[in-house]
């Protein structure tokens, strides 16, 4: 259906956008990750989307990243969590954030985002697990950067075979904020014990 909207941002009214194309103005919801990053009204935006038909709604919505337009993808797959549930959950945690929160499966994080009880919480880790995470584009931000690098060194650790959980166990005795080639060099000392 619509993958990308182009246009001049009209309006924006969290969590609504409304977005001028040639004449057309299509109103789009966006997290508020991808809010907080929007140009001014007035200027022109780019948005990955996803069209949701229901029987009594038809609904765009808009995202800044491939990253967050998947994780939103992912998560609306899952049972009993709709596009509102989901839209929550990206303007309350990044996509770094919520891959982190999968991989070491933290319910905790989860639960902070108004909306999402300790059962949906431990579904969502559950439903997700392997299928967010290391493998997704992550949104571009300090937070993001150091999951790219955590990303890239569980990757470097499982294609030398480790296996996911070891791979996962040297990540955390890593210092904060570690580069890549170093971090692959920690984690292969830790896992060397």
């Amino acid at each position: 259906m619509i993958g990308k909207l182009t246009g001049i941002l009209l309006e924006k009214s969290p969590p609504r956008i409304l977005i001028d194309c040639h004449g057309v103005g299509y109103e789009v919801e966006v997290p508020m990750s991808t809010f907080y990053h929007l140009p001014a009204s007035g200027e022109t935006v780019s948005l990955l989307t996803h069209f949701v038909v229901r029987e009594d709604a038809q609904i765009l919505y808009g995202f800044g990243s491939a990253g967050e337009r998947e994780a939103f993808r992912q998560l609306i797959r899952i049972s009993g969590v709709g596009p509102r549930t989901a839209l929550a959950l990206l303007s309350g945690l990044s996509v770094a954030e919520l891959a982190q929160a999968v991989t070491a499966q933290e319910s905790g994080r989860i639960v902070k985002v108004p909306g999402i009880g300790k059962k949906t919480a431990e579904r969502l880790l559950l439903e997700l697990k392997g299928k967010l995470g290391a493998d997704l584009p992550l949104a571009g931000s300090a937070a993001a950067a150091v999951g790219d690098a955590a990303s890239d060194i569980q990757q470097a650790l499982m294609a030398l075979g480790y296996s996911e959980k070891d791979a996962a166990a040297a990540l955390k005795a890593l210092p904060a904020g570690v580069g890549v080639s170093e971090g692959i060099k920690l984690a292969l000392k830790n896992l060397a014990k």
